[in-house]
């Protein structure tokens, strides 16, 4: 199979709410907006897409119709985790899991978006020794 793009989808309640919290504190534009269905593209060396999806819609199969609620974190690998960290907790994101180094190569908090979806923004770090070894390809 050769796969031409892949991206989430996030079911929301709210999708002018949701698209409008990851276009103010995610590099997001809007390439689509029906309304119910919206498509985000971060436009930077390495693009990437969000999509964001009325929950009830009639496109979803009965059964499926409900906003995403735990089980998915987004992961956002930044540069700077401490300059995102001061910068979203001042504009007043949950923060769910406050700054820290982790030995498997992490610096990195959880915040979540409106629906509650984890966002665990990560910036890549050396990891310990013993994680090192467990890598295998290259690392930092």
């Amino acid at each position: 199979m050769k796969i031409n793009s892949f991206y989430p989808v996030i079911l929301t309640k709210d999708v002018p709410r949701t698209k409008d919290f990851y276009t103010k504190h995610f590099p997001f534009e809007i390439t689509f907006d029906a309304g119910w269905y919206v498509s985000l593209k971060a436009k930077q060396e390495f693009p990437f897409e969000l999509a964001l999806l009325q929950s009830d819609h009639e496109t979803i199969p009965p059964g499926f119709r409900s906003a995403v609620q735990g089980g998915l974190i987004l992961n956002f690998e930044v540069e700077n985790a401490d300059a995102e960290y001061a910068r979203l907790q001042a504009a007043g994101l949950p923060i769910h899991l406050e700054i820290r180094s982790e030995a498997f190569g992490q610096r990195h908090f959880i915040t979540a978006d409106p629906d509650g979806i984890l966002i665990d923004v990560i910036q890549v770090i050396p990891p310990s020794e013993e994680y090192a070894k467990q890598y295998l390809g290259s690392v930092v």
